[in-house]
């Protein structure tokens, strides 16, 4: 596994060439099989391969682009509910105050890691995206106010091969028995 960890890179160009079913599905099930708080589960995925809605993502991640250049999207959706059974009307934006917000968004942070990494293992170059706001993402995809899209994971054929970014040390984060 450190291979993967060590070669994966945020991949923003891509060759035009489709992806197999076959690791579709894998990079879905590495997701599925990750864990979460209480085990609630709260992440849900849109694949996206239509043109038109990449572009509309794209224009709503602030104009990123190069995006569209990847053939899917894997939008990466975190549900309350699991968490919230009440079924009162919430409406989650990048300030809400519900701390069952926060545990949806750190249990589906997991599940894109290991889509990223799966990518890596299979082949695959992949970006997580997340520079939107939740009132101009949502409407693009139908996507219910009491969902929370936690991000955008571009997938394709790298066209590119970025040279690794700098690391700290483990020295300067590392700490023993205490801070």
């Amino acid at each position: 596994m450190m291979k993967e960890i060590e070669k994966r890179r945020s991949i923003r160009k891509y060759r035009n060439k489709p992806i197999e079913d076959e690791k579709i599905i894998q990079l879905l099930e590495s997701a599925r099989l990750a864990p979460s708080g209480s085990n609630t589960q709260p992440w849900h995925f849109i694949l996206v391969k239509e043109e038109a809605s990449k572009q509309k993502l794209a224009e709503a991640s602030h104009k990123q682009n190069w995006m569209i250049s990847a053939p899917v999207f894997i939008v990466c959706v975190a549900d309350i509910r699991c968490r919230m059974t009440e079924q009162t009307a919430v409406s989650l934006q990048e300030d809400s105050p519900q701390v069952e917000l926060k545990q949806i968004i750190r249990d589906t942070s997991i599940s894109m890691e290991h889509i990223l990494l799966q990518a890596e293992n299979l082949g695959l170059g992949a970006c997580w995206v997340a520079w939107f706001t939740q009132e101009e993402i949502r409407p693009i995809l139908n996507i219910p106010a009491d969902k929370y899209v936690v991000g955008i994971i571009t997938l394709g054929y790298a066209d590119e091969a970025p040279k690794p970014r700098p690391r700290k040390k483990l020295e300067e984060i590392v700490h023993y028995e205490s801070w």
